[in-house]
């Protein structure tokens, strides 16, 4: 009977001691974050956002397609566009790593919703990521 207690002792030992062991780290494959393209195809127009972060953010922090109207992110896209050219004529006093293109948007044009919706949201998601603000009433750390 003692044999068999130890054994049992010594069996529940082992398995405790090897659940507590820690377990290999499993490699993640690190997936390059795919560049945001924002086009309107009857327009000819086009944008390319490379900046890291920014598919996650509209993935997962941007209000959904629909939430704002046409009109609304056209207005806040005027004003931010303005903002974002003058600072990107004037590398001297603007870090032109942020400010690198000057961004051809003209208000006459329909661009669309999808290119208003994008265009908006890498505007929030700059004046978060980069702590500036392009004005129009949106805080750096606080995104609504």
């Amino acid at each position: 009977m003692k044999v068999l207690k130890y054994t049992l002792l010594l069996t529940i030992f082992s398995c405790c001691f090897w659940a507590c062991g820690s377990s290999p780290i499993k490699k993640q494959d690190t997936q390059e974050e795919q560049p945001v393209v924002i086009a309107n195809d009857s327009l000819e127009y086009e944008i390319i956002i490379i900046d890291p972060g920014f598919n996650l953010f509209l993935n997962s922090v941007a209000q959904p397609e629909g939430f704002y109207t046409q009109q609304y992110l056209e207005a806040r896209n005027r004003v931010w566009v303005t903002t974002w050219n003058i600072r990107a004529q004037n590398p001297s006093r603007f870090n032109n790593n942020i400010y690198e293109n000057i961004i051809d948007y003209q208000p006459n044009i329909n661009y669309g919703y999808e290119v208003n919706y994008k265009l908006f949201n890498y505007f929030l998601f700059a004046q978060r990521k980069y702590k500036m603000n392009l004005g129009g009433g949106f805080r750096s750390g606080r995104i609504n």
